[in-house]
């Protein structure tokens, strides 16, 4: 194992009724006016919001809901529930719902705790967080892993700018994970979301750093091969508990950091997605795989034995020469992406064939208008962004 600096202290109750702890738990965390954030009201359909909210108020906490947060979740809404729950005092904030609701609740609890400072400055580096109201996630759908990771992501849509923002303030100090909660979402919820949880990895499993870190390689391989296995179960029955919970809890282990120790997060596909999802608001998991492919192909030979280990360890590929075996597990991976019927082009992804031009306001975008590189496994500057674009623009 090489160097490396690990802390997630995010409490995680897990398991069927998870949540119905939700009052006692943040009674241990000193909450007494919990400000509570929710998507598009399944969780009022479904009477888990107001179950919630029935055992806080009972318990003696006093709370305010706030819903409306969309996939890509917006800057708009969280300013405004930034000035809710600044006026209400919070002193806790709790995500019902999934990856987009969660950051949410980040972006309000560090608005909250800074009311003189405008969230955004947070994303777009002109201020620095240095303090943060406790966050609490009640999980309903297995995606982002934001309920154990130290990241949210805010779109500006004044700018059609989606920024990322890293730092510990994001680390909840709850998740409550009951997979029951996640029977009745949307199958293209399931498999953009299943297909998130690889990308986590596969981002971490290439990177720039060679030297051998062979526990977590292991950890690794065996949490994207259970997100396969488990995601080929659920499109069958979503309501099996084994392959559901199997998800849930690889989606927290897949972005809290434990795949990439000794090493270093690479994320060039969520680079080049975030520009996609911010100008198109296309599904974040979508994004992904609809340029993974190109990425793969237009990098493997900066590490052929590492994309030929791939193969082996996640897809059984072990004839042929080195470089072929590496093809093969590209094609591999991306024949899974079809088969579960995610998009691995520009078109299948809904958008269409792009322009040069706009393939180059995409790269501006994400080079900082060819100001800086991003990623480590290949660094990609603007002409780089450029060509793996013109390789899914098809």
């Amino acid at each position: 194992m090489q160097a490396f600096n690990f802390k997630v202290p995010t409490e995680i109750v897990f398991g069927r009724g998870a949540e119905d702890k939700a009052a006692e738990k943040l009674m241990a965390y000193n909450a007494h006016r919990v400000f509570i954030t929710y998507g598009g009201g399944s969780v009022i359909k479904n009477g888990l919001l107001g179950k919630i909210e029935k055992k806080l108020q009972d318990a003696g906490l006093f709370t305010q809901a706030k819903g409306g947060v969309k996939p890509n979740p917006r800057l708009s809404w969280v300013r405004e529930a930034v000035k809710e729950a600044i006026a209400f005092k919070a002193d806790f904030i709790l995500a019902i719902g999934g990856g987009s609701v969660i950051d949410s609740a980040k972006a309000v609890a560090h608005g909250t705790a800074n009311p003189e400072i405008d969230v955004w400055s947070f994303w777009n580096g002109t201020a620095k967080l240095t303090q943060s109201l406790p966050v609490g996630a009640v999980l309903t759908l297995s995606a982002a892993g934001s309920e154990t990771s130290d990241s949210a992501v805010i779109t500006n849509e004044e700018t059609g700018k989606k920024a990322g923002l890293n730092t510990p303030f994001n680390r909840p100090a709850l998740a409550f994970m009951n997979p029951e909660l996640t029977y009745t979402i949307p199958k293209k919820q399931l498999i953009c979301g299943t297909s998130d949880i690889l990308m986590h990895t596969l981002e971490r499993y290439f990177t720039s750093v060679k030297e051998e870190n062979a526990l977590t390689d292991r950890i690794a391989e065996a949490l994207m091969i259970t997100v396969i296995d488990a995601t080929r179960r659920a499109i069958n029955d979503q309501t099996n508990y084994d392959a559901m919970s199997e998800i849930m809890w690889a989606g927290s282990v897949s972005h809290c950091g434990l795949t990439e120790l000794g090493r270093c997060k690479d994320f060039a596909c969520h680079k080049l997605g975030h520009e996609l999802s911010g100008r198109f608001d296309v599904t974040h998991g979508a994004s992904l795989t609809a340029v993974w492919g190109a990425w793969a192909n237009y990098v493997y030979q900066d590490d052929i034995p590492r994309f030929a280990q791939f193969a082996a360890k996640i897809w059984g590929i072990t004839e042929g020469s080195e470089e072929e075996r590496a093809k093969a597990g590209i094609e591999a991976t991306i024949a899974y992406f079809k088969e579960i019927g995610m998009p691995v082009n520009f078109t299948e992804l809904g958008i269409g064939v792009q322009s040069a031009d706009v393939l180059e306001a995409l790269a501006d975008s994400c080079t900082a208008g060819g100001t800086k590189v991003v990623a480590n496994f290949h660094p990609i500057d603007k002409q780089t962004a450029i060509a793996i674009y013109q390789l899914a623009n098809q």
